[in-house]
């Protein structure tokens, strides 16, 4: 009898376990893109197209933190990727190099949780001077934006992603990249601005 008891105990206490699982799952709010077909998590929704941008803070080279209110005035093109020493991000740069000098009143900020040492250490051996960097390495920008990868091995660092802004700081323009290994839609980011 004891036994039949305790097995009605465990039942119940594993339902209640399961049920408070997916209490927990459900209230999580992200995204899911790839890396190699394999699902990664991302920690949230990319900020709303034609709002304000979220409020945020970068690192530039020079160690100096910026926020929303050093960009109003210029146009600006958030290329956000997982790390600078990667062969796509590394692509992105450069190809955003390119396309910066032919952009008026538009800044260009190359952003990861890189430190800006190895930021600056590429852009330099690259010579690549028309892309500003910038790190996410001590500041709000992952949750503002919510391009945190929350699992796989690259779990900490950026998602690849491009949000474009006007003058004023409204968001005209955001591409969350659903394969991470994938360049960014160069285009749409650009024709986001005429």
């Amino acid at each position: 009898m004891a036994t039949k008891k305790k097995k009605k105990q465990v039942k119940k206490s594993a339902k209640k376990v399961k049920k408070v699982a997916k209490v927990k799952k459900a209230k999580k709010s992200g995204t899911t893109v790839t890396l190699g077909g394999n699902p990664v998590s991302v920690s949230g929704k990319l900020p709303t197209k034609g709002k304000p941008a979220p409020k945020f803070s970068l690192t530039t080279s020079a160690l100096q933190d910026i926020s929303n209110k050093d960009l109003v005035g210029k146009r600006v093109i958030f290329n956000i990727f997982p790390s600078i020493d990667t062969p796509t991000c590394a692509t992105s740069t450069r190809k955003f190099n390119e396309i910066a000098s032919s952009l008026a009143n538009t800044e260009i900020y190359c952003v990861s949780a890189d430190l800006p040492f190895a930021q600056g250490r590429f852009c330099g051996s690259e010579g690549l001077t028309n892309v500003k960097t910038a790190s996410s390495f001590r500041t709000n920008f992952a949750a503002a934006f919510g391009v945190k990868l929350t699992s796989s091995v690259l779990k900490g660092v950026l998602a690849r992603a491009v949000v474009v802004l006007d003058e004023k700081g409204k968001v005209l323009h955001t591409e969350l990249v659903g394969e991470i290994a994938s360049e960014p839609n160069y285009e749409a980011a650009i024709n986001s601005l005429k």
